[in-house]
């Protein structure tokens, strides 16, 4: 989809995260913004929905099993190059590394450091879908 200003009623998210409180607290915030929202448990499951249909942003976690962030990133632009996306990652928290600087440089129109609040969440998401608050 060219990069226009949507309509957040017509914006469609794909939700990203092994955690599943995680994927529901978001859902649950993005759905009360009115937006479309599905959800993934992993990065193959995204990449298949990403094939299926056309999303306007995808937000997805960076450490995840069997396909972390970075790998679901790079699958999904190989699916769709103008795709956006946003990357979340509590990595730093966890001690497992900060991935985040490297899905900016993979394109990722945000990054966000869980946890992050509302606010920012949804500054974020507005941002990378050029939709008015």
């Amino acid at each position: 989809m060219a990069i226009t200003q949507l309509a957040k009623e017509t914006a469609r998210i794909l939700l990203v995260d092994d955690e599943p409180a995680v994927l529901q607290v978001l859902r649950q915030a993005l759905l009360a913004e009115g937006f479309e929202v599905e959800i993934a448990a992993n990065g193959r499951e995204a990449v298949e929905r990403v094939k299926e249909r056309l999303f306007d942003l995808v937000l997805t976690d960076l450490i995840m099993p069997e396909m972390d962030g970075i790998q679901t990133i790079l699958a999904l632009r190989a699916v769709d190059p103008f795709l956006r996306v946003i990357a979340m990652s509590g990595g730093i928290m966890s001690g497992e590394g900060d991935f985040l600087p490297l899905a900016r440089q993979l394109g990722a129109q945000a990054v966000l450091s869980k946890p992050f609040e509302y606010g920012t969440f949804m500054e974020s998401v507005r941002g990378a879908l050029c939709v008015a608050a």
